[in-house]
């Protein structure tokens, strides 16, 4: 596997889309540069003559805690998702698939353009317009609902390793007085709100059952990571991302998620009072929608992942309380 980034000669680059058949010898590589700041992976958008065009490689190792060892293989998954929905509904909201280096564990993928993500609702006083909420929604909503036959479910990857992954930082990382994490350098006094979290029994135990849910198999396909970092403001419109941590499951996971940031995102109430005029709500088990989105709370505030959110003490504890309340809820 040859790993790609910013420093990579035009050279190394241009052979391995040569070798893809995604540029001729005689084409010229223009412009290198990271698009944004990616997490899990590295991301490149090269310019040529043609156009611009996505790469984005997947390391043995998260790219944002190289510490953190991770799955190679989740570049795979992702490519299994967008061959999967790209005949859907729901395929519009998401960047094209162009071809896949299994080799290089590279995945091309079509440039939307000059755009940035949503973080920006986690800054005071900046809400969704009702547009971007209702597509925020009718994405979710035709995702979980589009149709694969038992063959297609059997076949798409259960992303295992992934998910194991997740699921210590979702469910037993926040609640464990053994990590190093000094919580004070986000915000000081946040290390005690934490200690408080990590003596309760009775809530680490509802995180542990929880997380069986989480890794359990499920006939809906999930985003798996459904917050404002994965959507896009580009000149086409909304726009989603980073489908990696995508399975089978639960949708009560992206649905709990998505309300836990419209919370931590201040917006406005009426959104989570009309969430479900928006997404129908057929064989939607409610209490564990509520459960994932208490644990979507704790674990933002209190957790490794953290987010730029402009809130001050009070506000998280009041946040990490009502977490609880909704995760030791059915």
């Amino acid at each position: 596997m040859k790993e790609i980034s910013l420093n990579s000669s035009q050279n190394e680059l241009k052979y391995i889309l040569i070798k893809n058949g995604w540029m001729l010898e005689e084409d010229q590589i223009i412009h290198v540069e990271t698009p944004g700041a990616g997490n899990m992976n590295v991301v490149l958008r090269l310019t040529t003559q043609k156009g611009s065009i996505i790469l984005k490689q997947s390391r043995a190792y998260v790219n944002k805690y190289p510490q953190i060892p991770a799955p190679i293989d989740r570049i795979e998954v992702e490519n299994q998702f967008y061959e999967l929905v790209h005949t859907s509904s729901c395929s519009p909201y998401l960047p094209k698939l162009l071809g896949f280096d299994r080799i290089n564990k590279l995945l091309f993928i079509e440039d939307l353009g000059r755009s940035s993500d949503y973080q920006v609702l986690y800054q005071n006083k900046v809400d969704l317009s009702q547009k971007d909420y209702v597509e925020i929604l009718s994405f979710l909503h035709q995702l979980h609902h589009a149709s694969f036959n038992a063959s297609q479910r059997a076949k798409f990857s259960k992303n295992l390793a992934l998910r194991q992954l997740n699921h210590e930082h979702l469910f037993v990382y926040p609640y464990s007085e053994e990590n190093d994490f000094d919580l004070n350098e986000i915000k000081p006094g946040l290390q005690q709100l934490a200690h408080k979290m990590r003596q309760d029994i009775a809530l680490k135990k509802a995180a542990i059952q929880l997380g069986n849910q989480y890794l359990s198999e499920g006939t809906s396909l999930l985003h798996g990571d459904y917050y404002p970092g994965s959507w896009l403001k580009t000149d086409f419109g909304f726009r989603v991302i980073d489908p990696e941590f995508c399975f089978f499951g639960p949708k009560e996971y992206d649905l709990g998620v998505l309300r836990a940031h419209l919370r931590m995102a201040e917006q406005p109430i009426s959104y989570l009072n009309d969430f479900w005029k928006h997404y129908p709500a057929s064989g939607i088990n409610f209490s564990l929608v509520r459960q994932f989105e208490g644990m979507e709370l704790i674990r933002r505030i209190i957790g490794l992942a953290q987010l730029p959110l402009h809130l001050h003490l009070k506000q998280r504890e009041k946040l990490l309380e009502e977490g609880r309340y909704l995760l030791m809820d059915g």
